[in-house]
């Protein structure tokens, strides 16, 4: 029998996470969505499939009578509302998935340290940025010691609705200190890009690493690279459109002084570029942003879960 799970935030985030539960997970099922519009297409279309929906947010959920068989709870709304989510589902004794930044549980990567955390009752999914950059990093920092990693992450600006906007310094910070964190680089740096092109283009990703040492000295380039070829085939068991644009890049790097650092640096630059398409659940295939987030989300809750209920993920 599978297990419910709530979601909050009935925007493009929260519906397409609805849809790839119904259309993908074994162990899970959708028992409510929560939201603040009435009128919004994320609800209309909850209602449609058969699932139970409130518009008055969190109070509203926790008083539905489909609550009583909720597992966790999936929060798709932003950093700001998070805080009282959070505290809200806490009180019910409730598991939660944070889509947002908010950062106010562990961070989580699915493929890096989801199991360093399956016994938390609030875990954080970082950023798009940080799901599609971190595990290239961490695949890096397995094999090279990395000083300073830094990521740009480009996405459609038709894919950043309201709460994204709203949450760019979040994104910025909480994404840095995950690369840091989990990613294992001593420093960590992130930029991200609304690209207003049109027609839309799917999500790309830069990861920047400077590596202390010489390649064939101090580390192997094969190495770094069967790393990140293994990290990216872990990153597709759950998010089908994440690939490699190319090779990765080895430079030397000499430089007298490094701001980012705060000293000079000797070593050698190691470059991964990337790109991520959406799945086309509910939302088009440039947004792949929103659809690494979701597909992680799932991934993370089924663990969770599992690790609860004694089941099999």
């Amino acid at each position: 029998m599978s297990a419910g799970v709530a979601i909050i935030g009935s925007g493009n985030i929260g519906t397409d996470l609805m849809m790839k539960v119904r259309r993908l997970s074994e162990t899970l099922h959708v028992a409510a969505m929560a939201g603040i519009d009435a009128d919004s297409d994320g609800l209309a279309r909850a209602r449609r499939l058969g699932v139970a929906t409130t518009h008055e947010g969190v109070g509203g959920l926790v008083r539905m009578p489909e609550f009583a068989d909720v597992e966790l709870v999936f929060d798709a709304t932003s950093a700001a509302a998070h805080l009282r989510n959070d505290r809200v589902i806490r009180e019910h004794g409730r598991i939660m998935v944070d889509l947002t930044p908010a950062a106010i549980g562990p961070y989580v990567i699915p493929v890096v340290n989801l199991g360093e955390h399956l016994g938390a009752t609030n875990v954080n999914l970082v950023t798009c940025g940080g799901q599609a950059t971190v595990p290239m990093v961490a695949a890096v920092s397995r094999v090279a010691p990395v000083a300073y990693a830094e990521i740009v992450a480009s996405i459609a600006s038709r894919s950043a609705g309201p709460g994204t906007r709203a949450n760019i310094d979040e994104f910025t910070q909480t994404t840095a200190r995950a690369i840091e964190v989990i990613g294992g680089a001593g420093r960590g740096k992130a930029i991200i890009v609304l690209n207003p092109a049109e027609p839309p283009l799917i999500m790309r990703d830069t990861v920047f690493c400077l590596v202390e040492g010489e390649p064939g000295v101090d580390f192997e380039e094969a190495a770094v690279r069967r790393s990140v070829a293994a990290m990216v085939a872990e990153v597709q068991g759950y998010v089908g459109g994440y690939r490699l644009k190319q090779e990765v890049q080895f430079d030397a790097v000499d430089e007298a002084y490094v701001p980012a650092l705060g000293r000079p640096f000797h070593g050698t630059r190691i470059t991964i570029l990337l790109e991520v398409a959406g799945a086309g659940h509910y939302l088009p295939e440039y947004a792949g942003n929103l659809d690494i987030m979701t597909s992680a989300a799932l991934r993370t809750a089924e663990r969770l879960v599992a690790e609860r209920t004694g089941a099999i993920a």
